[in-house]
């Protein structure tokens, strides 16, 4: 029987962006489920030890930077290491996110979640723009209606419940790969996702 994934993400996390596509691929191959969950690490990261960018040690904020161009190289997945538009609110595009999934499914999500990454990461604009957002849902095919859907309070809801249920399963970075219980931290840690997946 086909699994089910919950992906648990931050929108802006370059981390999710990185591993993003090879993720979508491999659940689509293995006929997998998966339940798209943006949450608000603002909210996870003071009960879990970890730290907002800004507040990590000076050696840890050079080494990510080290990191993120090392993994993108080898991957070949373009990434501006210190893009015009970061730190930056992901509130937003999580709730048009959870907005798409509500309305068409987490296909449409998946492929959405991919834009808000590119966009950051590769394209450097700003995700907490309406107007950036408006173009991305465009760019997707999708309808404008979404926008509107995502200011209603059911998005806001689904978000802050997410987030809360992320906490106590004990996920505490992004992206997060839950299967049957059993969490997946880092997109570094795909190759055991897929060996998973394959297992059944």
């Amino acid at each position: 029987m086909p699994a089910t994934v919950d992906y648990y993400f931050a929108t802006v996390s370059p981390w999710a962006y990185l591993g993003h596509a090879r993720f979508v691929a491999m659940t689509r191959a293995a006929g997998a489920t998966v339940r798209v969950k943006p949450v608000d690490y603002g909210e996870i990261f003071p009960v879990s030890g970890g730290l907002p960018l800004a507040k990590r040690a000076p050696q840890r904020q050079a080494y990510r930077l080290v990191e993120l161009k090392r993994f993108s190289d080898f991957l070949g997945i373009p990434l501006h290491p210190q893009p015009a538009f970061f730190p930056v609110n992901g509130n937003p595009a999580a709730h048009l996110i959870l907005a798409t999934d509500a309305a068409l499914g987490s296909a449409a999500a998946l492929d959405l979640a991919g834009r808000v990454g590119t966009a950051i990461w590769a394209q450097q604009r700003n995700v907490a723009d309406a107007e950036v957002l408006a173009a991305l849902v465009a760019e997707a095919g999708l309808p404008a209606s979404l926008l509107d859907a995502a200011g209603l309070e059911a998005a806001a809801t689904r978000y802050t419940t997410l987030t809360a249920e992320a906490r106590d399963l004990g996920v505490f970075g992004a992206p997060t790969y839950v299967i049957d219980g059993e969490l997946f931290w880092g997109q570094d840690r795909l190759d055991f996702v897929q060996r998973r997946l394959q297992a059944g």
